[in-house]
């Protein structure tokens, strides 16, 4: 929050007034840390924007929000990985959640899941975790896995999700009960765009490049290639490549919560 904060020029007691009056809902990590996605960082800019420049009050602000929200989904954005939306609209059915319901889940706003749904947005690594947290399932659940899986699997046989920043997460097993491993390329300047978590232990072995690691907001992990890294999946955690390379990186999880 104190960094947030300071990012907007505004005081910490005025983020927790925007929360209690409905205008925002940050993630929370493991320790209670609020937990502010880039998303969500240019949601509270808008709010500054017109509360300061507009004269706005809050329920000005949150029509404007809202009329926002409208005008941004009326023009179709480009299709995203095919299938990302019919995907996750069966698995929230599956659990019997409205939009809204399965949106306040996530922490994202109830228009941005109809985009996704309607294939018109593209959601973030971030925003996969926290909608198959939601729906009491995996993001394996999202890959058209073999109904029967091979203890060897070829390069040309793997199955592969793209997001919308282009993180490429490639799946490196099938049929594992204890462990999920995944190949994920991250081009530069990209990332989790925003912070997730999930139960068990991460493990990461860097194959090239870099790749920057929050913890909590409070712990950051420079990794560089043939270092080795793992944390307690449990704490809210984002990642991104902070230079112009790409950085490819091996990804464990056990159990398999991804």
């Amino acid at each position: 929050m104190g960094q947030t904060a300071r990012i907007l020029g505004i005081s910490s007691s005025t983020l927790r007034l925007w929360e209690s009056v409905g205008l925002v809902t940050p993630a929370r990590s493991a320790g209670s840390y609020r937990l502010y996605a880039p998303e969500l960082l240019d949601v509270l800019k808008r709010i500054k924007y017109l509360r300061d420049v507009k004269k706005l009050n809050v329920p000005g602000i949150k029509e404007a929000l809202g009329n926002k929200l409208r005008a941004d989904h009326s023009t179709p954005a480009p299709r995203p990985t095919p299938d990302w939306g019919n995907k996750l609209r069966r698995l929230r059915r599956k659990r019997g959640f409205t939009i809204t319901e399965a949106a306040r889940q996530a922490h994202i706003s109830a228009g941005f899941l109809s985009a996704i749904e309607l294939s018109r947005a593209n959601p973030s690594v971030a925003t996969i975790y926290r909608l198959a947290a939601a729906y009491g399932t995996t993001v394996l659940e999202l890959y058209d896995l073999p109904v029967q899986s091979n203890r060897v699997l070829r390069p040309r046989n793997r199955k592969s999700l793209e997001t919308k920043s282009g993180v490429r997460m490639e799946l490196l097993s099938t049929g594992t009960k204890m462990l999920e491993s995944m190949l994920i390329r991250v081009p530069p300047g990209t990332g989790s765009d925003g912070a997730y978590m999930h139960q068990g232990e991460d493990f990461l072995y860097m194959l090239e490049g870099t790749l920057e690691v929050w913890l909590d907001e409070v712990e950051c992990h420079l990794l560089q290639k043939g270092d080795s890294f793992w944390f307690e999946s449990n704490r809210g955690h984002r990642w991104l490549n902070p230079t112009n390379k790409q950085a490819s990186v091996l990804w464990v999880n056990t159990p398999p919560t991804f």
